[in-house]
């Protein structure tokens, strides 16, 4: 009677968490439909980077974590649907911070010629299948950092929070903010620092809540959009090249996307201001720069103490390494057939005998160590762009195993794709950890990804505030879709 009071109290205690009833394409996902339920005898991990807590019972009342506790101990009251998942764990709902709602699905055809066709660069934006992907692979919050179709991002979100379709919780990110030079067809390239501002005015007033630099933009250009960004509350991040990293900083950006090794051209002999040097020379040199040298130690330095953040996106760069990653069925089901055939044809077209790649990958690698050890925020994303290899949601599991293989712990590495990303957002009191009042926003996996980061791959069910969708249903819904819708 009294463990029943005391559970009751604690719920009681709780704000549900607001959330719009699902309708029929959301419904049929839902593996579990009670507001009151017990996760008995489960591994937590809570994303912290604290240990994982062997054998404990998750009770989420009403969309939100009502308690945490030993199996042995933890209250349950008799309204509660109890689940035994002994040989589970669980783990915060990941926060992809480089998850685009978009694909690059044809780039052997793109790039037959060996040169980008006219009129440059076509990406597909796959606002079905994305969602669910992510959605299904315990991506439960989202910046879709880069938007090539804004107005479908829009409505993806609205349409979310409309309990219309599955998917995650989005911070959507505004076209991007690109120079003159660029090789996509459907970037617009700005002319000015004033229209830069503009860009940033007219895009936070139509729902954007974040922002993101490209290649070619000029210094006075991020200037400006950094500053509008931030007088509107809102944080900008960017994937250089024209704009070196110290020159960036200056300019006032909060966060860089894919880390220094293949976007930082600060190190390029004879670099030219606002300028984009070949990604040959851009490679080079990093290719013969010590991580603990003087200039690596002092860009960390610099990064970590005007609170700038990288993005790792290990995966979109591994794809560069020749026999890197193996082929996944689940990931070639997922893909159209135009699409899977264009993914191999790049894939097989990598030469064996370059070893670069492999040396730049393992670089940023250790780049990435060395900037957390020196107190830097790592956020993670997987981009689902290069050769088409990297698909939402499993690249972002992707993203957590490379960390692993970086020489994070596979408890630091979820916290990095965790409660880092939370942080960042601004919404670490609400997602990103395991705690009691937080949304409950959590994952399912078989197995113990604390022990074997591999079994992070084995989500069964994904709860978003509470609603447990089937990450397998999900997954079917969406064979042979990707680079399609």
């Amino acid at each position: 009677m009294l463990r029943s009071l005391i559970a009751a109290l604690l719920a009681f205690a709780l704000p549900a968490a607001v959330t719009a009833t699902p309708g029929p394409d959301v419904v049929k996902f839902l593996a579990l439909s009670a507001p009151r339920i017990a996760l008995e005898h489960v591994n937590v991990i809570d994303g912290t980077g604290a240990p994982a807590r062997m054998d404990q019972t998750v009770i989420l009342v009403d969309g939100r974590i009502a308690a945490i506790g030993p199996s042995a101990n933890t209250p349950v009251s008799a309204d509660t649907e109890v689940h035994d998942y002994s040989g589970y764990s669980v783990l915060p709902g990941l926060v992809g911070m480089h998850d685009h709602l978009f694909y690059s699905a044809s780039n052997a055809l793109q790039r037959g010629t060996g040169n980008v066709l006219e009129p440059g660069v076509m990406l597909t934006e796959i606002a079905y299948s994305g969602p669910r992907l992510y959605l299904a692979a315990g991506v439960t919050t989202l910046r879709t950092t880069g938007s090539i179709e804004p107005y479908a991002d829009l409505k993806v979100r609205s349409r979310i929070e409309a309990g219309l379709m599955p998917g995650p919780k989005l911070d959507v990110t505004a076209p991007y903010l690109e120079g003159n030079g660029t090789a996509f067809a459907q970037m617009h390239e700005l002319a000015s620092a004033e229209e830069a501002r503009g860009f940033v005015e007219f895009w936070a007033k139509s729902g954007m809540t974040s922002f993101k630099a490209y290649m070619h933009i000029t210094r006075a250009e991020l200037a400006a959009a950094a500053s509008e960004a931030h007088r509107r509350g809102f944080k900008i991040t960017g994937h250089l090249c024209s704009v070196t990293w110290p020159e960036a900083i200056a300019a006032g950006i909060d966060d860089f996307e894919h880390g220094p090794v293949v976007t930082d051209s600060e190190f390029v002999a004879g670099k030219q201001a606002d300028d984009c040097p070949n990604p040959q020379d851009r490679q080079s040199s990093w290719l013969t720069e010590s991580i603990d040298g003087p200039r690596v130690v002092s860009l960390i330095r610099a990064l970590v103490a005007h609170h700038v953040a990288v993005t790792s996106t290990l995966p979109v760069m591994e794809l560069h390494v020749a026999g890197r990653p193996a082929p996944q069925r689940r990931t070639l089901e997922a893909m159209s057939s135009a699409a899977r055939d264009s993914y191999l044809t790049e894939r097989a077209m990598l030469d064996p005998n370059d070893g670069s790649s492999a040396v730049l990958l393992r670089k940023e690698m250790q780049f990435e160590r060395a900037f957390v050890a020196a107190g830097g925020l790592l956020l993670a994303g997987p981009d689902p762009t290069g050769n088409g290899g990297v698909l939402p949601g499993f690249g972002d599991q992707r993203e957590v195993e490379l960390l692993v293989e970086a020489g994070f712990s596979p408890v630091e590495a979820i916290h990095v794709a965790t409660e880092n990303g939370a942080r960042f957002l601004g919404r670490e009191q609400h997602i990103g950890t395991l705690a009691p009042g937080k949304c409950a926003d959590l994952v399912l996996v078989k197995g113990d990804p604390s022990a074997r980061i591999s079994d992070i791959e084995n989500v069964e069910i994904v709860f978003k505030d509470g609603a447990a969708f089937d990450s397998h249903r999900l997954i079917d819904s969406v064979r042979g879709q990707v680079g399609i819708r």
